[in-house]
């Protein structure tokens, strides 16, 4: 008769009174009570050095990077926005001056958010060293031999056979070997052990973690971009004096823009015409010609949404559009002073926009004297009547731009920074009409604006181009970091998923003659998957080694199976 059962006994703590077959299951280092009376400078030093590679510490300083990061992402940083900075001072006269302090303005370059990204850094790199080493020496060793009571194993299983004991090692060590066990022979009894990628899984997951904070890093000091509005017909190239606005990393240089230069060529947009959706943008798509390097062959593609073109390490993309009428402006005497394509900023989904047309150089009033004039423009791209205030559609079905008139100084002069799409009225004056009101009226394409007095006319002509914001960015650890949360994710998968785990078969002969056989597994962790799969390794071992009839009277309590012991899957009572 055989016994073979799957013990109910509490388990036995990972290396507890089980010698080596209980220790290394992982490559987590013990965490001894520090002797603090005792210690030293170098005690201490050591002592620190420990708790900063802890896994707690490390958790913790992950669990800081992640809270410091949310200032960055609620208030204005002076990296990307120093506009919304600007307005943020000027409202929160009290708030402000203490963000400064706290350096929530440039949250990611500030002291206390790099000191908590070395720290992590460094406690991730003193704890992956000592545990990646500590894993090669286990793959180049073997699995340690069986405990001399195997009983003591939260998963256990023994039945008596008529074959020899090597031949039950051997049939032992042949099906490890065939389920991926790395087994040997130690002894009386076969040693085995399965489940190491969750150990590299592991590991993986914390040189990932490494990775991506290099290439964040990389990322942050390299990094540049810019914007740039762009009207049909016009271009662009690459360098730092043609961008409207540019933003970079610290250790960005002017060298490391790529070379190249596109063209817009034309502008396509279309939109949902009925439904609840209408007006919704369908496809937006910017048809460019450009070419790399000084002599590039000049080459033609379309760039859409979320499609943008990649040149070297830059990446341009499409990100805004709007409308640029085009505008014509004569004096008294019927002299063009201006004439140019004028980019609105759109206000709204249906692109309501306005923006200001500048007369700098060229006019001159009635009287012969030089003046500077402009004008306040709204466009409406289609317009209803009644509604002067916001377009209904976003196509122009039936543009009409009201233009309000200036003339005097506009500013620009003074040596002050001033919006190209903002018109500063100090210095300026307005047209009046016949009430004695501001001038003001409402051009349909191809009407004029005649300006009282003799000062001359505004023409809204026919032609209306249209525009489109341009982004390009260089992010050189994109890929890397990319890279690095693929593996984290993976790397952590195997760690949750897969159990590391050992089992031992033990064959020996018994005070009857016959062949003892147990076997037992242990794992990281208390799982059925140890006590199951021991069960299923039991049931193949039992079919090669059958149990042995037992006698029939005895006193021996080992040959008698325990009434409340439950038998393993696939084994025979």
């Amino acid at each position: 008769m055989s016994d073979t059962t799957d013990k109910a006994s509490p388990a036995v703590p990972e290396g507890q009174d089980l010698g080596a077959a209980g220790s290394q299951l992982s490559t987590a280092p013990a965490e001894d009570a520090p002797n603090l009376p005792s210690l030293g400078v170098v005690g201490w030093a050591r002592w620190f050095w420990r708790q900063l590679t802890s896994m707690r510490v490390a958790l913790l300083l992950l669990l800081l990077l992640s809270l410091g990061a949310i200032p960055g992402s609620l208030i204005p940083q002076t990296g990307i926005d120093e506009t919304k900075v600007a307005a943020f001072r000027q409202a929160h006269k009290t708030l402000a001056p203490v963000y400064d302090k706290l350096g929530l303005f440039h949250v990611y370059s500030s002291v206390w958010f790099s000191a908590i990204y070395i720290l992590l850094f460094v406690s991730l790199i003193g704890c992956i060293v000592p545990r990646t080493w500590q894993f090669v020496g286990q793959l180049r060793g073997r699995p340690p031999g069986a405990p001399k009571r195997l009983t003591r194993l939260p998963a256990y299983t023994t039945w008596r056979t008529e074959a020899e004991p090597e031949q039950v090692r051997e049939a032992a060590l042949a099906l490890l070997k065939k389920r991926r066990f790395r087994a040997h022979l130690a002894g009386d009894a076969v040693a085995a052990e399965k489940g190491y990628l969750r150990e590299v899984g592991n590991l993986a997951f914390h040189i990932a973690l490494i990775v991506m904070l290099v290439a964040f890093a990389w990322g942050q000091l390299f990094k540049s971009e810019g914007n740039k509005l762009i009207v049909e017909g016009d271009g662009f190239s690459n360098t730092l004096t043609q961008y409207d606005d540019f933003k970079s990393g610290n250790l960005f240089s002017q060298d490391d823009l790529d070379p190249f230069s596109f063209t817009l060529k034309e502008f396509k947009g279309t939109y949902e015409a009925t439904g609840p959706n209408r007006g919704t943008p369908r496809t937006y798509e910017a048809d460019l010609t450009y070419s790399e390097g000084a002599d590039g062959r000049e080459k033609r593609t379309t760039v859409k949404v979320n499609e943008p073109l990649e040149i070297g390490g830059s990446k341009v993309y499409l990100v805004s559009h709007g409308y640029a009428p085009v505008i014509t402006v004569r004096d008294g005497k019927g002299n063009e002073v201006f004439h140019d394509a004028v980019p609105l900023l759109p206000l709204d989904g249906n692109v309501t926009s306005t923006g200001a047309i500048k007369v700098m150089d060229g006019y001159r009033d009635a009287k012969g004297e030089r003046e500077q004039l402009g004008f306040q423009a709204f466009l409406l791209p289609t317009y209803v009547p009644g509604n002067e205030l916001t377009s209904q559609f976003p196509a122009l079905l039936s543009p009409i731009m009201n233009v309000e008139a200036y003339h005097g100084d506009l500013g620009v002069d003074s040596g002050l920074p001033q919006s190209v799409y903002q018109l500063d009225k100090k210095h300026l004056k307005g047209f009046k009409d016949d009430k004695g009101a501001q001038l003001r009226k409402n051009l349909r394409p191809g009407e004029t604006l005649t300006l009282p007095g003799g000062a001359g006319s505004i023409t809204f002509e026919k032609e209306i181009k249209e525009w489109a914001g341009f982004q390009v960015a260089r992010q050189p650890g994109s890929g890397w970091a990319l890279a690095g949360a693929l593996a984290a994710i993976f790397g952590l998968a195997a760690s949750l998923f897969i159990q590391r785990r050992r089992v031992w078969v033990r064959a020996t002969t018994g005070d009857d003659g016959l062949t003892v056989v147990e076997m037992a597994g242990l794992g990281r962790s208390e799982s059925a998957k140890v006590p199951e799969e021991l069960g299923d390794l039991a049931g193949i071992l039992y079919d090669l080694a059958p149990g042995a009839a037992a006698p029939e009277d005895t006193d021996d309590s080992s040959d008698t199976p325990d009434p409340q012991a439950v038998p393993a899957e696939g084994a025979e009572k």
